[in-house]
């Protein structure tokens, strides 16, 4: 039963477990006033379907909680501009708008996501094991490159940010590979506040270390072209938005990964390995190990 009583109730298969998340959006924080609410609708979902495929899970039922300024209920284009693309993303995975809740105030998205995994399979932070391929998803970078042209940081030509705005405005979410990893990769996150706070959360859950390569880190031509700058060395490794999964697996199995990015036409990259200790090393195109301070996006100092 969804939408129409006090809450919402669902069904569980036998031997199945519930994968559960949820994620709010703050204007001005987490995007522009101005964002075209189709986009924003989309995206919305998005990124909760991104914990989803983290955790290998099939996404089912999502709770949608908007707080909106009187403009924008004075104006419905925009809820219906916004509902349009929500509801867009949910029919493409099946997934069942069953309940939230509306009010009055600053801009504010909250989302809760609920998906199904079969039991004790779910793909988690805590199963990296020494020796295992570190691999990417897609490429990194293209969203904080957009989002520091936005912000006037960067001045990227118009085919350029071409290039790199849907990756900021409608990410993929890697929902089907994530549930094909199950039985594959040891352990996964997905990548929203950058590579390395994410893989740092990977290897702290793990009680491991490891060791990557800047050179192999899959990234666009456009982004390519502004290395080895700062600004651009930063968008890659800490940047965030990029919502691709960072899945680590035995090197036994890097046919069968090489056989699903074949199937999905989906880059999945190897990037480093899996060691024992703490920490991570990130080393440039000489080897050399590289210093860098910023890690990633921090919630609370936005």
């Amino acid at each position: 039963m969804g939408i129409g009583d006090d809450a919402a109730l669902v069904t569980v298969p036998p031997q199945t477990e519930l994968a559960i998340s949820t994620d709010t959006l703050v204007c001005d924080i987490h995007f522009f006033a101005d964002t075209d609410p189709y986009q924003l609708g989309y995206k919305a979902l998005a990124v909760n379907l991104s914990d989803m495929a983290a955790m290998g899970a099939k996404p089912r039922w999502v709770l949608l909680a908007l707080t909106l300024p009187d403009h924008l209920v004075r104006h419905p284009t925009w809820l219906t501009e916004f509902s349009r693309g929500f509801y867009a993303l949910a029919d493409e995975h099946d997934v069942a708008l069953i309940g939230g809740d509306t009010t009055a105030g600053p801009l504010n998205i909250g989302v809760q996501i609920i998906g199904e995994v079969p039991a004790g399979k779910a793909l988690r932070r805590s199963g990296a094991k020494v020796g295992d391929d570190i691999w990417v998803s897609g490429q990194l970078g293209n969203a904080a490159l957009a989002l520091q042209h936005a912000l006037q940081k960067m001045a990227l030509a118009p085919d350029e940010i071409a290039c790199c705005l849907p990756a900021l405005l409608m990410p993929i979410p890697r929902i089907i590979l994530g549930r094909r990893l199950l039985g594959l990769a040891h352990s996964a996150i997905d990548i929203s506040d950058g590579l390395l706070a994410d893989l740092g959360h990977l290897l702290k859950a793990s009680g491991k270390s490891a060791c990557i390569a800047l050179a192999d880190i899959p990234c666009s031509k456009v982004l390519k072209n502004y290395l080895p700058h700062p600004a651009a060395i930063n968008c890659l490794l800490a940047g965030g938005d990029d919502y691709e999964l960072c899945f680590t697996a035995p090197k036994i199995k890097r046919h069968c990964i090489e056989q699903l990015a074949n199937e999905f036409a989906v880059p999945l990259t190897r990037i480093g390995e899996i060691q024992a200790g703490n920490g991570l090393i990130i080393k440039d195109a000489d080897g050399n190990v590289m210093t860098w301070e910023t890690r990633g996006y921090d919630h609370f100092n936005a």
